[in-house]
């Protein structure tokens, strides 16, 4: 999956007065959309390093970066202002997944930083008070300035479910955006465990009851600032899939050599999928 780094580092822990080098890479996250540099034959994923960016108009002083993280030393920064840079342009994640760029730690590193760009995007000011809010100098929060609230990085918790009968998976498809083989998803509500969840959303979206519900493994996913919690379960009694009509167009039992997915193997999903058709489940 996109968190497996073998050798690689990711630190994500939060050093406020760390200063950016001229080597550190930076994200200009704008539009849901980051800057990288335009694509050749190798297919790599370039980000531009503070000395490029320092070098052009739109640079406002170290003060502007805000530090994320490093992998393997490294670090990273993150400005929410749009750059002119030569030899580069702005991508979405979704496209940076679709064309499987490499390498796997810095595509990773992408998916993290939006994950944060977003939250630092939306969290301008309090949602007490209405004040300026400001980085805290502890711990990665934004502080409020008047009342001193403090909010961290949201983290939506959801789940992926492989629903099996016997030797045959549920495989569907979506009604609009993801075009291609998935599994049931959703995320968590309010006063719900994660089992609950699992078996809230195979009712609603296919009609079908499930037993044995099994824990698999978890994923960080920041296209959509997530936490994707992925489990198998049974189905209990009728395998008639009835849908809702809302989410999906599809829900079809699949036997283990016919399932197919996208590459690349970045995601949950398509780790279940392959788990079940190599037996693994």
């Amino acid at each position: 999956m996109i968190q497996d780094l073998g050798s690689h580092k990711l630190d994500n822990r939060y050093y406020s007065e760390r200063l950016p080098k001229e080597d550190d890479a930076v994200i200009s996250y704008v539009g849901r959309k980051i800057l990288i540099r335009e694509l050749d034959e190798a297919r790599k994923l370039v980000l531009p390093t503070v000395a490029e960016y320092a070098g052009t108009a739109d640079y406002a002083g170290a003060a502007e970066l805000i530090y994320l993280f490093s992998v393997d030393g490294r670090g990273f920064f993150m400005t929410l202002v749009q750059m002119d840079l030569p030899g580069y342009s702005y991508m979405s994640l979704r496209d940076i997944r679709a064309i499987a760029l490499e390498p796997q730690e810095y595509v990773f590193a992408a998916f993290t930083a939006v994950h944060l760009g977003e939250w630092y995007r939306r969290k301008r000011y309090c949602g007490a008070c209405g004040a300026p809010l400001g980085p805290d100098s502890r711990e990665r929060a934004m502080r409020c300035s008047s009342c001193g609230e403090v909010f961290y990085p949201r983290i939506n918790p959801a789940v992926i479910v492989g629903v099996i009968d016997h030797g045959r998976l549920l495989i569907t498809r979506y009604l609009r955006g993801y075009g291609h083989n998935a599994l049931v998803a959703g995320f968590a509500e309010i006063g719900e465990t994660l089992e609950e969840t699992v078996a809230r959303e195979v009712m609603e979206e296919t009609g079908l009851r499930v037993k044995n519900i099994r824990y698999y493994k978890s994923q960080p996913w920041g296209i959509a600032s997530d936490l994707l919690t992925g489990f198998f379960c049974d189905v209990d009694g009728d395998t008639q899939v009835k849908l809702d009509g809302q989410e999906l167009k599809s829900a079809i039992w699949t036997l283990r050599e016919e399932i197919t997915w996208q590459p690349p193997e970045y995601s949950l999903t398509a780790d279940m999928m392959k788990a079940f058709r190599e037996g693994w489940i």
